[in-house]
């Protein structure tokens, strides 16, 4: 982290309409109204899609290569998070349930004979059956234990997962043993989280079975619950073994789930991989319609993305953090509105337009990104402002504990120079005085300045 010799500050003038382009009519959000001004950048954490977006594109070609329709067979791709000697593969195909070879790899993916499944209500009469099937098949010595939690992000909290400890002890696992996540992110979360802390770390393995999950949550060992106060708060960086994904799981997931994933997908192309971003636009309406390769591409270039971040920096204090473009805003919303009222997609898909809205404000982005991000949100049938009933001071009340303060600063996401680049700035909480918040009307009035005082 590296301070900026030459601080700069913005004067906000009162009553300012935020409609400042006649070309566009960007979403208000609780810090837009920004003039542009000059600063000095000093060192300046940016992605850099000619590097890993080139790696990934290099790579990527051959999924969209099939017969437009057809679901891809046989051995799976894989992706390979490098960890050192925590290494660990995302494997990603359709019928992967039906190769229990994936999941029965001992030596690398499951210790022991004792395994604990965590799923939840609506995924079990799905999948879990298939799952105890995969892990058990030809290895009668191996045990599967499983527990059953609510489904839905107001169940992950301490209460919950004490189900998943209650369930492990009066199954007297031993280290030796396996925790596997079959779910979306809430369950992926929350299990890893219980491997995590269960015996002071146990092997664990994710198998997502929502886009959100396979495209963000499951890859990079961030688990956690929420606390009253603010989303995934308690938790802790824990690397699983493996990540599967079966794509066949997209079959029976809702409409607006899908549309949720796919914020994170749009996430990808804005940070650091313009060619992804480029390519969304061309295929949203496939990836709508849940085309299986364009789904398989979409998940595969979204993991490759997430993998390389995560293998340059795990703990996120650089590049990584990137990966939270619009997280600041949306965990405010989902905290703030409550959680489950928006999906955590939805939340992320409006902080991302605030964040873009703010980014082009300060002067660093072109009026035709703040368009384009408009525009393939919408196509995907999410929100593009967050709700009405949310104020500014609900926002500086849940931000002011967001994660990533730090020193008393809010550390936000925002994008910088040609499409698939971004920054990671720091702003003073105490200097963010926002009188009111009207998003339908587009107006923002201050009357403080925010004065921007670091660049990562």
């Amino acid at each position: 982290m590296a301070s900026i010799s030459n601080a700069f500050s913005l004067s906000l003038p009162s009553n300012r309409i935020a409609n400042s382009s006649s070309d566009f009519n960007p979403i208000t959000s609780a810090l837009s109204g920004l003039d542009s001004g000059e600063f000095s950048p000093g060192r300046v954490a940016v992605s850099k899609p000619s590097g890993i977006g080139g790696r990934i594109c290099a790579n990527a070609t051959p999924v969209m290569d099939q017969p437009v329709g057809e679901k891809s067979s046989g051995a799976p791709t894989i992706v390979e998070v490098d960890l050192g000697n925590r290494s660990y593969p995302i494997y990603i195909g359709s019928g992967l349930f039906d190769q229990p070879e994936l999941l029965q790899n001992f030596d690398r993916h499951v210790h022991g004979k004792k395994v604990i499944v965590v799923t939840n209500t609506t995924i079990a009469p799905l999948y879990l059956d298939k799952v105890v099937e995969a892990l058990t098949k030809g290895n009668t010595a191996v045990s599967v234990e499983y527990v059953i939690l609510p489904d839905g992000e107001k169940f992950k909290d301490m209460d919950t997962l004490m189900k998943v400890f209650d369930k492990a002890i009066e199954s007297r696992l031993d280290r030796r043993c396996t925790f596997v996540a079959l779910g979306g992110g809430v369950i992926g979360d929350m299990c890893g989280f219980a491997a995590a802390s269960f015996l002071r770390g146990v092997n664990f393995i994710q198998i997502p079975t929502t886009v959100m999950a396979q495209v963000d949550s499951s890859v990079g060992g961030k688990t956690g619950i929420n606390h009253p106060l603010g989303k995934n708060l308690i938790g802790a960086f824990y690397q699983p073994q493996c990540v599967l994904i079966d794509t066949d799981t997209l079959d029976t997931l809702p409409d607006r789930e899908l549309a949720s994933g796919l914020a994170e997908v749009i996430k990808y192309g804005l940070i650091i991989d313009a060619e992804f971003f480029e390519w969304q636009e061309k295929n949203m309406e496939k990836l709508i319609a849940r085309n299986p390769n364009a789904l398989a591409y979409a998940i595969k270039r979204s993991c490759e993305n997430k993998a390389e971040a995560v293998s340059f920096d795990e703990k996120e204090s650089g590049l990584r953090a990137t990966l939270n473009l619009g997280h600041t805003f949306g965990h405010a919303i989902e905290t703030g509105f409550g959680y489950g009222q928006w999906l955590h997609g939805e939340a992320v898909a409006a902080g991302m337009v605030m964040a873009v809205d703010m980014s082009y404000r300060l002067g660093w982005i072109d009026s035709s990104i703040v368009k384009r991000v408009d525009d393939i949100l919408l196509r995907a049938k999410l929100p593009t402002a967050p709700p009405e009933t949310m104020t500014v001071e609900m926002f500086k009340s849940v931000m002011a504990v967001d994660k990533k303060v730090a020193d008393g600063l809010l550390r936000l996401i925002l994008l910088k120079g040609p499409l698939g680049n971004s920054v990671f700035t720091g702003f003073l909480l105490i200097e963010v005085h926002c009188r009111s918040l009207v998003p339908s009307c587009n107006v923002s009035i201050y009357d403080k300045p925010i004065k921007i005082k670091h660049i990562y």
